[in-house]
């Protein structure tokens, strides 16, 4: 086993997460969701998106979080982008970094941004040259990387070579995500494996949801090859629009129990951490799906 001795969490839940809930927050909340997981230990966050509120509403107010939350230094404050209109509002917000996405399935790609997966590469270009002249650093996700939710064969093969034109277009991280959470342990090695094969292991993170519980199995075996960079969302918060049946991200009260007890160091305050998740969920009016937050609610909260 190759574990790493610490390992970066990429939180999701204020965007991945929040706008898959039916039910539409304040932005207050929001921006107190944010400041919590920052003053848990959380030092890379997803803030928000600039995508059309026609398509995503719950992501409208995104503009005026990032100008009202309170940053902390040595915290990165991030945004999707997913064209140039979206990249100047990420500017004018001065995000930290911009996130960009593709997928290894067509289909999914059709239904979500309405291209193939080479035009979703084309599209970002413009993206790419303006972060690149701005000095503003980009993370790209490859989506649907162990399973479509359209009945598609995805080959490791195709997530390999979406990753390394991601990865040739000047991302430092490419996240490799199971959208709709049906991969396992020993399919999460082989394509993690085919990536590794032509992009640097340092560069490599995972994205995996929870639907049938595999979450946190499918980050063990990314762990063990070494891998170090991992997304999760605060109480399970989310799911995907495009991905029918697919429940939330792997929540990162799970993910952070799980490395406390491999003495694999995050930076992340679990108690903090499991109080936010009940913080968020009281406001959604529903529990966290999160075993961790459930098992240590009498306790903490």
């Amino acid at each position: 086993m190759n574990y790493p001795s610490n390992v970066r969490i990429f939180e999701v839940g204020a965007r991945d997460g929040l706008q898959n809930e039916k039910k539409m927050l304040p932005t207050s909340v929001k921006i107190e969701l944010i400041e919590r997981l920052v003053d848990a230990g959380v030092t890379a966050i997803e803030a928000g998106s600039f995508v059309s509120p026609k398509w995503v509403p719950q992501m409208a107010d995104t503009a005026d979080i990032m100008e009202q939350v309170a940053r902390k230094s040595g915290v990165s404050y991030s945004v999707l982008t997913p064209n140039m209109k979206g990249y100047q509002g990420a500017v004018a917000g001065k995000a930290d970094e911009i996130l960009i996405f593709s997928a290894a399935s067509e289909a999914f790609n059709q239904k979500n941004i309405n291209c193939s997966i080479a035009e979703s590469l084309e599209r970002f270009e413009p993206v790419v040259a303006a972060a690149k002249k701005d000095g503003i650093r980009f993370k790209a996700s490859v989506s649907c990387a162990l399973g479509s939710p359209f009945g598609e064969e995805i080959p490791p093969s195709t997530v390999a070579d979406v990753s390394k034109k991601l990865y040739d277009m000047g991302a430092y991280e490419i996240s490799i995500a199971d959208t709709i959470g049906v991969g396992t342990p020993k399919q999460t090695n082989k394509v993690l494996q085919a990536v590794a094969d032509v992009i640097p292991l340092d560069a490599i993170g995972v994205h995996f949801h929870d639907t049938y519980g595999q979450g946190t199995a499918n980050i063990l075996a990314a762990l063990q090859m070494g891998i170090s960079k991992v997304d999760s969302s605060v109480a399970g918060l989310g799911g995907c629009p495009y991905a029918p049946g697919a429940t939330g991200n792997v929540a990162t009260e799970d993910v952070v129990y799980m490395l406390n007890g491999m003495g694999i160091d995050c930076g992340i305050d679990l108690e903090k951490l499991v109080k936010t998740a009940w913080f968020i969920s009281d406001h959604l009016g529903r529990p966290p799906v999160s075993s961790v937050a459930k098992a240590l609610k009498g306790k903490l909260v």
